[in-house]
């Protein structure tokens, strides 16, 4: 009879979700929430988490200052167009909508800004000039298919706060959290750790293992109270086939956040990583294949979108990155390497966003400095709205690299990629080729490479297929190369 009831009680909320316009998650009693902006939608207030990302001023990955600042978070649900209200503790000024490429345009009047949005997506809201400490707003397409909280095979958390260690689920589970719920990761005493790639390491708060496996909803993962030295995995699958992870808001992970290994037919859609430690990764693909990443918004200090592969763990192919905004706080923002051991092949990056790019490395890499070969690898319809490093592919040693032989980049084609370079900063310094702290080398456009290892270890055929670089057309003299690159085309 309770399953009945159950049953019933999702039907009667299905169907008035389908009247609904817009759907509005409480926040839990106990959450500290952001007293920089007020948000609502269609007249609902909308909670405002914040949390932490990194300086504004450029500080180290590897030698972090322990200084930060905090973005203010708010998400909804929507069946439709909506209207969407900001107030801002102060006179606004000036206001900007990030992507550029959503096209929505705000109204103004005293503190209170007011715009429509018509179907979902990641904005960024940023007032009065300030970039960092910004508004990030997720609107959600409503769920669909909203298990059972009676299903045997559920690990099912509701609306409020829930103190995690680890989960772990095996064949045909999942993990549901709610919109409403908080999850708050912590570290046990003598906690047991697994293999992870030959090491033992604490484990992942959620680690998803097995066939037809997922995690999914609207509720928040923080990682805050895992302490620095941790370093631990947010989500994991691992040795896995059929995962779904969707729709969750991951709040200041600890080490790599959602970390693809060895695992096979997955998909990532709609998941929102704000970081500010180094090594907090967004999605690491690595080892995997038949992997779909699309939909989500990463505000991550370290790569945001990467694809890796380690010795014995099984080649790359076939990954599709697509509809993604992406802020790029110091490393890449869509890229493959370092670390690259096995062959990596047929990656597409297509139809995402780069609002900013306050990084010191690459928007779009390649970057290989371990034996292996990278073959057939396109980014298409990019838009990158501040660039200081736009494109690299380079072959090369490193403080990353584990082999002696080096390997080979072959057929990358960047097509419709339009990118605006930052403004020049005299200031900045960063990693030269991955290794020592160095200047950077100043420019009055955001720089392009290509650079092999040697004879035997080519870059090989690249094609630039309309790269708009602040209005005008990439050509060849806008890019630095060397005598390992082959076959450099433009169309």
């Amino acid at each position: 009879m309770k399953k009945i009831a159950g049953l019933f009680f999702l039907l009667i909320a299905g169907m008035s979700a389908c009247n609904q316009k817009v759907k509005v998650y409480p926040a839990p009693e106990g959450i500290e929430l952001s007293k920089a902006f007020q948000v609502e939608v269609e007249g609902q207030k909308v909670p405002v988490y914040k949390t932490k990302v990194p300086s504004a001023t450029p500080v180290p990955r590897l030698k972090p200052t322990g200084e930060f600042g905090f973005a203010s978070v708010a998400s909804f649900d929507m069946n439709g167009e909506v209207s969407v209200s900001v107030t801002y503790p102060e006179q606004v000024e000036a206001v900007k909508i990030l992507p550029s490429s959503y096209g929505i345009k705000a109204v103004i009047e005293g503190d209170k800004i007011t715009f429509q949005v018509n179907q979902p997506g990641h904005l960024t809201v940023e007032v009065n000039g300030d970039w960092h400490e910004a508004l990030h707003i997720s609107a959600n397409p409503f769920e669909e298919n909203i298990p059972d909280p009676e299903d045997p095979n559920l690990i099912y958390f509701g609306p409020g706060v829930h103190d995690v260690t680890n989960v772990t689920i095996k064949d045909g589970q999942t993990i549901y959290i709610a919109g409403g719920a908080y999850i708050r990761c912590g570290v046990a005493e003598n906690e047991e750790e697994i293999e992870i790639r030959g090491a033992l390491r604490k484990k992942p708060t959620f680690i998803l293992q097995g066939k037809n496996v997922s995690i999914r909803g609207r509720g928040i993962i923080d990682q805050a109270t895992v302490p620095k030295k941790e370093r631990r995995y947010t989500i994991l699958a691992q040795r896995s086939e059929n995962v779904t992870i969707e729709g969750i808001t991951i709040f200041d992970p600890s080490h790599w956040t959602i970390p693809i290994q060895s695992s096979d037919k997955v998909k990532v859609d709609n998941i929102k990583i704000i970081g500010w430690r180094g090594n907090a990764d967004g999605v690491d693909i690595t080892s995997s294949r038949d992997v779909l990443v699309e939909n989500c918004f990463m505000r991550t200090f370290d790569d945001a979108v990467v694809i890796k592969s380690f010795e014995g763990y099984g080649e790359v192919k076939n990954i599709h990155t697509r509809k993604c905004v992406v802020w790029n706080e110091l490393a890449h923002a869509l890229s493959i390497g370092a670390e690259v051991h096995e062959n990596i092949s047929n990656v597409l990056f297509e139809d995402c966003d780069v609002i900013h790019d306050v990084g010191r490395e690459t928007a779009l890499r390649v970057y290989h400095c371990d034996d292996a070969v990278i073959s057939d690898v396109t980014f298409d319809n990019i838009r990158i709205e501040e660039a200081r490093r736009l494109i690299s592919c380079w072959i090369g040693k490193t403080r990353w690299t584990e082999t002696e032989e080096r390997g080979n980049i072959r057929n990358v084609t960047f097509r419709n990629i339009v990118a605006t370079s930052a403004p020049i900063d005299t200031t900045l310094t960063g990693f030269q080729d991955g290794t020592d702290w160095k200047p950077y080398i100043i420019r009055d456009h955001a720089s392009v490479e290509l650079i092999g290892f040697d004879e035997g270890h080519l870059i090989d055929g690249v094609v630039f297929d309309n790269v708009l670089l602040d209005g005008k057309q990439l050509d060849a003299n806008n890019i630095t190369s060397n005598s390992f690159v082959k076959d450099i085309r433009f169309k």
